[in-house]
Protein backbone atom coordinates (compact mmCIF):
# COMPACT_ATOMS: atom_id res chain seq x y z
CA UNK A 1 0.00 0.00 0.00
CA UNK A 2 1.24 3.47 -0.88
CA UNK A 3 2.61 5.58 1.97
CA UNK A 4 0.48 8.75 1.88
CA UNK A 5 2.99 10.94 3.70
CA UNK A 6 5.82 9.87 1.39
CA UNK A 7 3.53 10.34 -1.62
CA UNK A 8 2.54 13.88 -0.64
CA UNK A 9 6.17 14.77 0.03
CA UNK A 10 7.34 13.51 -3.37
CA UNK A 11 4.58 15.33 -5.26
CA UNK A 12 5.12 18.54 -3.30
CA UNK A 13 8.88 18.42 -3.81
CA UNK A 14 8.51 17.88 -7.54
CA UNK A 15 6.26 20.87 -8.06
CA UNK A 16 8.15 23.11 -5.69
CA UNK A 17 11.21 22.53 -7.89
CA UNK A 18 9.26 23.03 -11.12
CA UNK A 19 7.68 26.29 -9.94
CA UNK A 20 10.79 28.09 -11.23
CA UNK A 21 10.95 26.21 -14.55
CA UNK A 22 9.21 26.83 -17.88
CA UNK A 23 8.42 23.23 -18.90
CA UNK A 24 4.89 22.22 -19.86
CA UNK A 25 3.07 20.24 -17.17
CA UNK A 26 -0.05 19.32 -19.15
CA UNK A 27 -1.06 16.37 -21.33
CA UNK A 28 -3.99 17.77 -23.34
CA UNK A 29 -5.82 20.87 -24.54
CA UNK A 30 -8.34 21.67 -21.82
CA UNK A 31 -8.48 25.42 -22.39
CA UNK A 32 -9.73 25.28 -25.98
CA UNK A 33 -12.31 22.60 -25.22
CA UNK A 34 -13.75 24.26 -22.11
CA UNK A 35 -15.21 27.08 -24.26
CA UNK A 36 -14.96 29.76 -21.58
CA UNK A 37 -17.54 32.55 -21.92
CA UNK A 38 -17.83 36.12 -20.71
CA UNK A 39 -19.04 36.49 -17.13
CA UNK A 40 -18.38 32.89 -16.10
CA UNK A 41 -16.66 31.65 -12.96
CA UNK A 42 -14.05 29.00 -13.79
CA UNK A 43 -11.94 26.71 -11.63
CA UNK A 44 -8.51 25.45 -12.73
CA UNK A 45 -7.45 22.42 -10.67
CA UNK A 46 -3.69 22.05 -10.39
CA UNK A 47 -3.10 25.48 -11.88
CA UNK A 48 0.70 25.31 -11.63
CA UNK A 49 2.34 28.59 -12.58
CA UNK A 50 -1.03 30.05 -13.56
CA UNK A 51 -0.67 30.45 -17.32
CA UNK A 52 -3.98 28.82 -18.25
CA UNK A 53 -5.85 30.33 -15.32
CA UNK A 54 -4.82 33.79 -16.49
CA UNK A 55 -5.96 33.01 -20.03
CA UNK A 56 -9.31 31.83 -18.64
CA UNK A 57 -9.60 35.06 -16.64
CA UNK A 58 -9.06 37.07 -19.81
CA UNK A 59 -11.79 35.04 -21.54
CA UNK A 60 -14.32 35.59 -18.74
CA UNK A 61 -13.83 39.36 -18.85
CA UNK A 62 -14.04 41.59 -15.81
CA UNK A 63 -17.55 40.34 -15.01
CA UNK A 64 -16.18 36.83 -14.59
CA UNK A 65 -13.42 35.18 -12.62
CA UNK A 66 -10.92 32.34 -12.91
CA UNK A 67 -9.68 30.65 -9.74
CA UNK A 68 -6.53 28.53 -9.84
CA UNK A 69 -5.96 25.93 -7.12
CA UNK A 70 -2.63 24.22 -6.54
CA UNK A 71 -1.15 21.94 -3.89
CA UNK A 72 2.08 23.89 -3.42
CA UNK A 73 2.51 27.40 -2.05
CA UNK A 74 5.47 27.92 -4.41
CA UNK A 75 3.30 27.41 -7.51
CA UNK A 76 0.58 29.65 -6.05
CA UNK A 77 3.14 32.37 -5.31
CA UNK A 78 4.51 32.27 -8.86
CA UNK A 79 0.97 32.38 -10.28
CA UNK A 80 0.01 35.38 -8.14
CA UNK A 81 3.16 37.24 -9.21
CA UNK A 82 2.39 36.46 -12.86
CA UNK A 83 -1.21 37.72 -12.60
CA UNK A 84 -0.03 40.86 -10.81
CA UNK A 85 2.63 41.53 -13.45
CA UNK A 86 0.04 41.09 -16.23
CA UNK A 87 -2.51 43.19 -14.31
CA UNK A 88 -5.15 40.46 -14.35
CA UNK A 89 -7.31 41.32 -11.35
CA UNK A 90 -9.92 38.58 -11.91
CA UNK A 91 -7.44 35.70 -11.66
CA UNK A 92 -7.34 34.39 -8.09
CA UNK A 93 -4.99 31.70 -6.77
CA UNK A 94 -5.39 29.53 -3.69
CA UNK A 95 -3.47 26.64 -2.15
CA UNK A 96 -5.59 23.54 -1.68
CA UNK A 97 -6.26 19.84 -2.16
CA UNK A 98 -8.26 18.57 -5.14
CA UNK A 99 -9.84 15.88 -2.95
CA UNK A 100 -11.22 18.53 -0.57
CA UNK A 101 -12.12 21.64 -2.55
CA UNK A 102 -12.51 24.80 -0.42
CA UNK A 103 -15.54 26.05 -2.36
CA UNK A 104 -19.30 26.00 -1.91
CA UNK A 105 -21.74 23.85 -3.86
CA UNK A 106 -22.97 24.95 -7.29
CA UNK A 107 -20.30 27.65 -7.53
CA UNK A 108 -18.58 27.23 -10.90
CA UNK A 109 -19.69 27.32 -14.54
CA UNK A 110 -16.69 25.28 -15.60
CA UNK A 111 -13.80 23.26 -14.18
CA UNK A 112 -10.55 22.45 -15.97
CA UNK A 113 -7.66 20.20 -14.99
CA UNK A 114 -4.60 19.21 -17.00
CA UNK A 115 -2.68 16.05 -15.99
CA UNK A 116 -3.29 16.44 -12.26
CA UNK A 117 -5.97 14.01 -11.09
CA UNK A 118 -3.70 10.99 -11.70
CA UNK A 119 -1.80 12.19 -8.60
CA UNK A 120 -4.89 11.84 -6.39
CA UNK A 121 -5.20 8.79 -4.15
CA UNK A 122 -9.03 8.88 -4.29
CA UNK A 123 -10.12 9.77 -7.80
CA UNK A 124 -13.76 9.01 -6.99
CA UNK A 125 -13.63 11.73 -4.33
CA UNK A 126 -12.05 14.22 -6.73
CA UNK A 127 -14.88 13.77 -9.22
CA UNK A 128 -17.51 13.96 -6.47
CA UNK A 129 -15.94 17.26 -5.47
CA UNK A 130 -15.96 18.52 -9.07
CA UNK A 131 -19.62 17.55 -9.34
CA UNK A 132 -20.42 19.29 -6.05
CA UNK A 133 -18.85 22.65 -6.94
CA UNK A 134 -20.24 22.78 -10.50
CA UNK A 135 -23.51 24.60 -11.12
CA UNK A 136 -26.32 22.55 -12.71
CA UNK A 137 -25.51 22.57 -16.42
CA UNK A 138 -21.87 23.33 -15.67
CA UNK A 139 -19.15 21.33 -17.40
CA UNK A 140 -15.62 20.12 -16.87
CA UNK A 141 -12.81 19.40 -19.29
CA UNK A 142 -10.01 17.24 -17.91
CA UNK A 143 -6.89 15.89 -19.59
CA UNK A 144 -5.27 13.01 -17.73
CA UNK A 145 -3.17 9.88 -18.02
CA UNK A 146 -4.66 6.38 -17.86
CA UNK A 147 -3.14 2.94 -18.32
CA UNK A 148 -4.09 0.25 -20.81
CA UNK A 149 -3.51 -2.45 -18.20
CA UNK A 150 -3.38 -2.29 -14.37
CA UNK A 151 0.04 -1.27 -13.13
CA UNK A 152 2.06 -3.75 -11.02
CA UNK A 153 2.15 -3.31 -7.25
CA UNK A 154 5.77 -2.17 -7.22
CA UNK A 155 4.83 0.82 -9.39
CA UNK A 156 1.54 1.62 -7.64
CA UNK A 157 3.37 1.61 -4.29
CA UNK A 158 6.24 3.84 -5.44
CA UNK A 159 5.75 7.50 -4.38
CA UNK A 160 8.29 8.69 -6.95
CA UNK A 161 6.31 6.99 -9.74
CA UNK A 162 3.16 8.81 -8.55
CA UNK A 163 5.01 12.13 -8.52
CA UNK A 164 6.15 11.52 -12.11
CA UNK A 165 2.55 11.21 -13.39
CA UNK A 166 2.29 7.49 -13.89
CA UNK A 167 2.31 5.49 -10.63
CA UNK A 168 -1.12 6.77 -9.62
CA UNK A 169 -2.76 6.18 -12.99
CA UNK A 170 -5.65 3.74 -13.30
CA UNK A 171 -7.16 2.02 -16.33
CA UNK A 172 -9.48 3.92 -18.64
CA UNK A 173 -12.39 1.81 -17.40
CA UNK A 174 -11.65 2.64 -13.75
CA UNK A 175 -11.18 6.32 -14.58
CA UNK A 176 -14.46 6.65 -16.44
CA UNK A 177 -16.24 4.80 -13.64
CA UNK A 178 -15.06 7.45 -11.17
CA UNK A 179 -16.73 10.08 -13.35
CA UNK A 180 -20.03 8.25 -13.70
CA UNK A 181 -20.04 7.34 -9.99
CA UNK A 182 -19.85 11.06 -9.20
CA UNK A 183 -23.13 11.64 -11.01
CA UNK A 184 -22.06 12.75 -14.49
CA UNK A 185 -24.02 11.20 -17.34
CA UNK A 186 -23.18 13.28 -20.43
CA UNK A 187 -19.54 12.33 -20.95
CA UNK A 188 -17.40 12.61 -24.10
CA UNK A 189 -13.81 11.59 -24.79
CA UNK A 190 -12.61 14.44 -27.02
CA UNK A 191 -9.11 13.16 -27.66
CA UNK A 192 -7.02 10.08 -26.96
CA UNK A 193 -3.26 9.77 -27.47
CA UNK A 194 -1.51 6.48 -26.75
CA UNK A 195 2.12 6.32 -25.64
CA UNK A 196 4.67 4.30 -23.66
CA UNK A 197 6.03 5.46 -20.32
CA UNK A 198 8.71 3.50 -18.50
CA UNK A 199 7.72 0.47 -20.57
CA UNK A 200 3.99 0.63 -19.74
CA UNK A 201 1.11 1.31 -22.15
CA UNK A 202 -0.56 4.64 -21.40
CA UNK A 203 -3.09 6.96 -22.98
CA UNK A 204 -3.71 10.66 -22.49
CA UNK A 205 -7.46 11.32 -22.48
CA UNK A 206 -9.21 14.66 -22.83
CA UNK A 207 -12.69 14.27 -21.34
CA UNK A 208 -15.68 16.61 -21.23
CA UNK A 209 -18.76 16.08 -19.06
CA UNK A 210 -21.79 18.11 -18.02
CA UNK A 211 -23.54 18.19 -14.65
Amino acid sequence: MININALNEKITNRYEEESSMNCSLGCGNTLENLDVRKGETILDLGCGRGEETILMARMTGLDGKAIGLDLTKEMVSVAIDRATFENIANAVFVQGDIENLPFSENHFDGVASNCVINHAKDKDKVYREIYRVLKPGGRFVVADAVTKYPLPAEVKNDPEAWAQCYGGSVTEEEYMKAITNAGFSTIDILDKREYLKNGYDFASLTIRAVK
